[in-house]
């Protein structure tokens, strides 16, 4: 027996048996932390200031973006990988994993350099002015500065995640979020000696938590991997895997990038409507993303059993998950909506005391039984698409919906229409259920089933994943 061969014999006896609502539940618990460290931000320095939390709102909008280029690795090899788990190829994952980690590490580096360089003339492309321009470049030096650390984060965590440890990737992410709330308590206010920093402090905070939660990542790797990842393999660079890497890392990333630059041209015209637009639109985007968090966490745990039902050449039985994975989505998503529509004012009312704010907020917030039930189902969708290895259809069908449309829509219904931010939100919406359209179509016609990354020896092809 070679030793590959052994080691993936061992691999397979390691490997945890896969189930959506066993991966989805901890994956929603992850991305509500996760989420939940952005709201904390928000709803603490709007003790501070309205325009502290516009100016946090308009830097992460380029974080966010820094964040998915990053992703062009961490979501590219999580797919490898799926499949090469799926194919029993245990040895072959681990070494992707660790060149994933070493890809994504220059990136973030490169990524900080660029924020603590020209940050500054970034944020000056948005209109932004006075206070909330100086809130703004102090709290992207600091984060932006020490986004390698999320570079890291953002590949350990997915394939931890792809091994099937998503609890595990939760209760980090648990911790992260504790240490980062105690952080702002104590650093945005001056509680218990230490110093008032304001929006430096809530930046501190989270660089901080990042840096525990990746030691943590780190020693969790090496207790889960079937296969453990040797120093040697973070200095070989494979060109075989890298190119199956950006194979599907280049086109998910680009398809996320355009849709993050289409919202930072959309805050660019909520610039043009008034602090309180401004001011209203973060709010709101904050109390959104709940609606569709478990289509997120539907999304992730979806394309996991996909990418390794792909490898072990089981593609009927991916397609009929995938239906099965909308509907609850959109059920979830759909109930979480009708929450969020009966309860808007109050929600509205944890942000800010501003009528004029909460008032902007609550109309935009109705708008979500259009936007949302459309984003649920774009999400499992491309999701699903991209655990297939056909990455590259969502992103053209992105250039045409996104750029093409909902851009030219917004400025439409904004400043043609008068509608304001509403019409943001129907811009947006427009995008969304188009692109869900497309998708669905391109699912039901199974074009997906030529462009799988690994396949499984014929010998095995009729054994479980």
């Amino acid at each position: 027996m070679t030793a590959a061969e052994a080691g993936n014999g061992q691999g397979e006896k390691k490997q945890k048996g896969l189930n959506l609502f066993f991966l989805t539940w901890p994956i929603f618990l992850e991305i509500f932390l996760f989420m939940l460290m952005g709201i904390a931000d928000t709803l603490m320095l709007s003790h501070i200031s309205d325009n502290a939390v516009s100016g946090v709102g308009a830097s992460n909008q380029y974080l966010h973006i820094a964040i998915l280029l990053l992703e062009v690795i961490g979501n590219g090899a999580s797919i490898v990988v799926a499949q090469y788990i799926g194919s029993r190829k245990f040895i072959e994952a681990a070494k992707i994993s660790a060149l994933a980690v070493t890809l994504n590490l220059v990136v973030g580096l490169i990524l900080s350099l660029m924020f603590v360089l020209f940050g500054g003339q970034l944020l000056e492309t948005l209109n932004l002015k006075g206070e909330i321009l100086v809130h703004a470049k102090s709290y992207l030096q600091i984060v932006g500065g020490m986004i390698f650390l999320q570079a890291i984060i953002n590949s350990v965590s997915a394939i931890i995640r792809v091994h099937g440890f998503t609890k595990e990737a939760m209760l980090v992410s648990l911790g992260m979020n504790v240490i980062h709330i105690i952080g702002n308590y104590l650093l945005i206010f001056g509680n218990f000696g230490f110093p008032q920093m304001g929006v430096q402090g809530a930046a501190i905070s989270s660089v901080v938590s990042r840096l525990l939660a990746l030691i943590v990542f780190f020693w969790m790797l090496y207790r889960i991997m079937p296969v453990r990842v040797e120093i040697r393999y973070y200095l070989s660079l494979s060109k075989e895997y890298i190119s199956k890497i950006l194979k599907i890392g280049i086109p998910s990333a680009l398809e996320q990038v355009m849709y993050q630059a289409c919202q930072i041209v959309f805050l660019y015209y909520a610039t043009y409507l008034g602090e309180a637009s401004l001011a209203a639109k973060n709010y709101a985007n904050s109390i959104s993303m709940f609606t569709y968090l478990f289509a997120f966490a539907i999304g992730m745990g979806t394309s996991i059993i996909v990418g390794r039902l792909i490898g072990a050449n089981q593609q009927t039985t991916a397609y009929h998950q995938v239906w099965k994975s909308v509907r609850w989505a959109s059920a979830v998503t759909l109930a979480a909506v009708l929450l969020v529509i009966a309860f808007r004012e109050p929600l509205m009312r944890i942000f800010t005391d501003d009528p004029d704010i909460i008032r902007l907020g609550v109309n935009v917030l109705l708008l979500s039984i259009v936007l949302e039930t459309g984003r649920t189902i774009n999400i499992v969708l491309v999701n699903s698409l991209r655990a297939t290895g056909d990455a590259r259809f969502p992103l053209w069908i992105g250039m045409f919906t996104m750029v093409g449309m909902s851009l030219s829509l917004g400025y439409f219904f904004v400043f043609k229409l008068e509608l304001g931010l509403a019409g943001i939100w129907l811009a947006i919406a427009a995008d969304e259920w188009l692109r869900a359209f497309i998708m669905f179509f391109r699912w039901r016609s199974r074009a997906w089933e030529k462009h799988a990354l690994v396949k499984r020896e014929s010998k095995e092809k009729t054994a479980a994943v």
